[in-house]
């Protein structure tokens, strides 16, 4: 159950992020993953320490901010109600047992920047201390975790495309210390068939450090299994089930 800051901004896409589409199938563009999901022989990433948390730098001015430290009114809850997690000193923090919260607005090409800490108190290990998710269109998922000095799975450690990608390197601070996360995705594309034009991409910095580079997801993220591509609409937001918890929760 952690906690989220203030900062949580959208800035709009640009022109450089129009895709140019080329004959060659989107399945032949999928990379062939060599690691099953969540495998514990799977090298862990190289810890890197990162730069102190500092100051909060402003949003830019046309960026869309989520939240300003003072309201949910941004967000809902997974009934399509208002969001009820609690506001308190300037953040939002998880209420137990009130389920998740997504934008009311819908999202595609985005590029995200997050703020969020974890407990300062661990409890638990593995993937039980301050597990969490960033979810892109409600179902591609760059993994929150408590993950200094914390073992786990490497593809379900902080900053993991959850089940498909480790992070480059661990950039984790200690609990209770503000995180960043800057996220720029492209969601995938499909036809008018439903079938699939070009797969989703991640580019992700952690504490800014470079942790996901242009990585190309082969599906939706999910524990323990990787489906596949199924059209779906250009934004997505609100309630939505991302996956089956509580399996997320296992060891």
């Amino acid at each position: 159950m952690h906690s989220t800051r203030r900062r949580i901004a959208i800035l709009p896409a640009t022109a450089a992020w129009l895709l140019t589409l080329s004959a060659v199938s989107a399945e032949a563009q999928l990379p062939e993953m060599k690691w099953p999901p969540h495998d514990l022989t799977r090298p862990r990433p190289p810890v890197v320490k990162p730069a102190p948390a500092g100051a909060l730098v402003p949003s830019p001015s046309d960026a869309i901010v989520l939240f300003d430290g003072k309201d949910l009114s941004a967000w809902q809850g997974e009934s399509g109600g208002p969001a009820a997690w609690t506001v308190t000193g300037g953040h939002f923090e998880v209420a137990p047992g009130k389920g998740g919260v997504a934008t009311r607005q819908g999202f595609g090409d985005v590029q995200l920047h997050v703020e969020w800490a974890s407990p300062a108190k661990r409890e638990g290990e593995g993937q039980e201390p301050g597990n969490s998710g960033v979810f892109l269109m409600g179902i591609y998922e760059v993994q929150v975790l408590d993950s200094y000095g914390n073992e786990t799975y490497a593809d379900g450690q902080a900053g993991a495309l959850y089940g498909q990608y480790p992070p480059l390197v661990n950039a984790s601070r200690p609990p209770g210390e503000w995180q960043t996360y800057d996220i720029v995705f492209r969601r995938p594309r499909f036809d008018a068939a439903g079938k699939l034009l070009s797969p989703a991409i991640f580019t992700v910095f952690h504490n800014g450090i470079l942790i996901q580079d242009h990585s190309v997801l082969v599906g939706p993220t999910a524990h323990q299994r990787r489906p596949p591509y199924s059209a779906h609409a250009d934004l997505a937001s609100g309630p939505r089930p991302a996956r089956e918890v509580p399996e997320h929760l296992g060891p």
